[in-house]
């Protein structure tokens, strides 16, 4: 018997496990609490899209009375080639069956319904991928088109990385979805509930959690509680995650606790703990952050003393149980970040716990995911990683921050390096000016390959009202460096903030558009504004010019807010003309396009400067070294010979260092005592070593080796030509 089953309910993602199950099996692991867990997303996924399941699904389609599109009748009619098909392309889309992608490129292969009308541009978006990527994104466009023939003959709420997400969204009432789950499951449901009770029947847990992220899952673990309620009654059943966290705080429908016993806010680890006292002790009595019913009343309790544990005391996240070879990487679109999230697998992890900044006025910074702040050490977090790389085989990593911080970024990337480890990371950051040209290089030579990070709305006055603590002047700069280093980088960014007006919204996109001209931001997404009850701008609404619609508090979910913006500007309009512009851009064209073309109503005129974002980027930077900073040498060790100069009858020793980076050989020449010095000091301050020295130790070196005037060297040719090739200044 097991202790405790976790359940991610469908459906997250396609390519990766969401990490949160991963997380607290780590946890119960420290407390030797046997678990398993599941994710029934990719499980549903792979009983759907198989031969078996295909031929299911299309004799359910064929039933459905109601008249079908021309898109439904072709997807039907051609039946027998996706029977054929189906098993290989999903070999293909786990990386077990690559040579199929010349087979998929030849496009006779795949049969063809509406999703594939939008090849006429593929050459144009494929240009610079390879063959792989291009039959990705062709086996996506198939698997596509038989969820749409899902969605209009089997199951309208079907979706491949949300189901029935519109039940969860600003449900502020639980009616709508207490009506839903009262009818009888869907073709999809059934599906996910054979595989539930199979994994019940074998494990018999005493408690079983689900872990709800996002408003897509909410409805199916609604359906599997009702169904582990009904079938296995001794078992105990609870929900945490994203969603209850954000959305659940003033929960008050008894209703819900039809489904479940328990309902836990916030990090899961101390609640989790105390339920499993419960559950073994009905005498036990305390909780921490949850919600239960006693004596037909939804109550809350937090009477448990237990403090909550410190990141360095939660474990490694432990993936096993997860079909790790079993998940399917998709390339739905061509943006070069989404395409990150939904291709390849990653193992997540967490560099901090909250938000360093956490001033953001539309964030929940209320809420103690944001507010509580916790760094990871740098070598515990180097401890976890190659127990993942162990554990799962896979050595790329994506660091689930709120906004990873400059200075642990830095520790974690030369620990990296000191251990000389082969990963690929990627995370989300704040464009601050602390990711200097030389922090940049770092984190590149560690294995990262892109940022992600807000500049939300591109106007100063919009920045400062956000209190993001950025210029987009400062974003410029900071992008800037990332690109030159290497380093992809992706945009939030955001319009129908509170009193922007229509001027602000094109200034931003002249913002934006400049950017990409440049080269200098590869990937980014627009998001429309959303009031949340957590954040400043739904706690106090009159500071930023807003009216809340309704203060109605509903008795389920309590999050989103219906705002009015009383400087009246239609924000919903200028969505389809943002999001088309931005399209181009990623692609790099249409450039020199009037913004008045992307809208089909009238816009103003930008008031930017042509040239603004070329400035910023060109401005005169302080090259003074700060003494207090960390010198670091990431190049390999040189060579040094020596040889005599002489010019008109003096002559003296010289010293040539040569050097051999991965690309190319150089040489630095000094005289023999500075090349004596340097040949010493890049040893102390390689990567390799533990001890890290600062500008000012360095400077008191050379000194101290009776060396003449360090600026005049430091500032020199010789310096300059190693920081070129590995001398960092952090």
């Amino acid at each position: 018997m097991t202790s405790v089953f976790l359940i991610t309910p469908p459906f997250t993602q396609l390519n990766t496990p969401y990490p949160a199950t991963a997380y607290i099996k780590g946890f119960l692991n420290t407390k030797n609490v046997s678990s398993f867990q599941s994710d029934l997303g990719i499980e549903v996924i792979l009983s759907l899209f198989s031969k078996n399941g295909l031929i299911d699904l299309f004799a359910e389609a064929e039933k459905n009375p109601l008249e079908k599109s021309e898109n439904a009748k072709r997807i039907l009619a051609l039946q027998e080639e996706y029977f054929k098909t189906i098993d290989s392309v999903m070999l293909f889309l786990q990386g077990k069956n690559p040579t199929l992608s010349h087979l998929i490129c030849q496009e006779d292969f795949l049969p063809e319904a509406s999703r594939f009308s939008q090849l006429e541009e593929l050459d144009w978006a494929f240009g610079t991928m390879g063959t792989q990527d291009k039959a990705k994104h062709l086996a996506t466009l198939y698997l596509e088109d038989i969820s749409d023939l899902i969605i209009e003959c089997v199951d309208e709420n079907f979706g491949f990385s949300r189901y029935a997400e519109r039940m969860g969204r600003s449900a502020n009432s639980f009616d709508e979805l207490y009506e839903m789950l009262q009818g009888e499951p869907t073709y999809i449901d059934n599906i996910l509930l054979s595989n539930l009770n199979e994994k019940m029947s074998d494990l018999q847990p005493e408690l079983v959690c689900f872990s709800v992220p996002f408003p897509g899952n909410l409805y199916s673990a609604f359906r599997s509680a009702q169904f582990i309620k009904k079938h296995f009654p001794k078992s105990k059943i609870a929900m945490g995650g994203g969603f209850p966290n954000t959305e659940l705080r003033s929960l008050a429908d008894i209703r819900v606790m039809e489904f479940f016993d328990f309902i836990t806010l916030d990090d899961g680890e101390v609640p989790l703990e105390e339920l499993i006292s419960n559950v073994q002790n009905a005498n036990y009595g305390e909780f921490k952050r949850t919600f239960l019913l006693e004596n037909d009343k939804i109550v809350y309790k937090n009477n448990s003393t237990k403090r909550d544990y410190k990141q360095s005391e939660v474990g490694t996240p432990d993936y096993s149980d997860l079909l790790l070879d079993k998940y399917i990487s998709v390339i739905e679109i061509v943006n070069p970040m989404h395409r990150m999230w939904s291709d390849g697998r990653w193992n997540k992890l967490t560099m901090a716990h909250g938000c360093y900044w956490g001033k953001c006025t539309f964030c929940d910074i209320s809420l103690d995911y944001i507010k509580v702040y916790e760094p990871v050490a740098a070598k515990l977090l180097c401890d976890r990683m190659e127990e993942l790389i162990e554990q799962t085989g896979q050595n790329g990593f994506h660091f689930v921050d709120e906004a990873a911080p400059p200075a642990l970024m830095r520790s974690l990337a030369l620990e990296i390096l000191r251990r000389k480890l082969t990963v690929t990371w990627w995370t989300n950051i704040r464009f601050e000016k602390s990711f200097t040209r030389d922090l940049c290089l770092l984190l590149k030579a560690s294995g990262c390959i892109a940022i992600s990070g807000g500049l939300e709305v591109a106007s100063d006055r919009l920045l400062e009202l956000i209190q993001k603590g950025v210029t987009v002047a400062q974003v410029a700069r900071v992008t800037r460096n990332f690109t030159e280093a290497g380093i992809m980088v992706h945009a939030y960014l955001m319009y129908g903030f509170p009193t922007q007006t229509s001027q602000e919204t094109i200034d931003s996109l002249e913002m934006v558009r400049q950017l990409f001209e440049i080269g200098i931001l590869q990937s980014g997404f627009w998001h429309q504004f959303a009031m949340t009850a957590h954040s400043p701008v739904g706690m106090y609404p009159e500071k930023f010019g807003v009216l809340k619609e309704t203060e109605n508090i509903g008795t389920f979910a309590n999050n989103d807010i219906i705002h009015i913006d009383k400087t009246g500007t239609d924000h919903d309009q200028f969505s389809f003309g943002l999001k088309k512009s931005l399209f181009n851009y990623m692609h790099g064209i249409c450039f020199d396009f009037p913004l008045q073309d992307w809208f089909e109503f009238k816009v103003p005129r930008t008031k930017v400067p042509s040239d603004y974002i070329y400035n910023a980027i060109h401005e005169e930077e302080d090259f003074n070294t700060k003494s207090s900073a960390k010198v670091v040498w990431i190049g390999n060790k040189p060579t040094v010979s020596f040889f005599t100069k002489s010019k008109k009858g003096n002559s003296w020793e010289m010293a040539t260092l040569d050097f051999h980076s991965k690309k190319e050989q150089f040489d630095v020449q000094t005289s023999k005592e500075q090349g004596i010095w340097l040949q010493e000091i890049l040893s102390k301050i390689s990567v390799s070593n533990t001890k890290t020295y600062t500008f000012q130790e360095i400077k008191a070196d050379y000194e101290n080796s009776e060396l003449e005037d360090f600026e005049l060297f430091w500032y020199g040719k010789q310096i300059k030509t190693l920081k070129e090739s590995g001398l960092l200044v952090l």
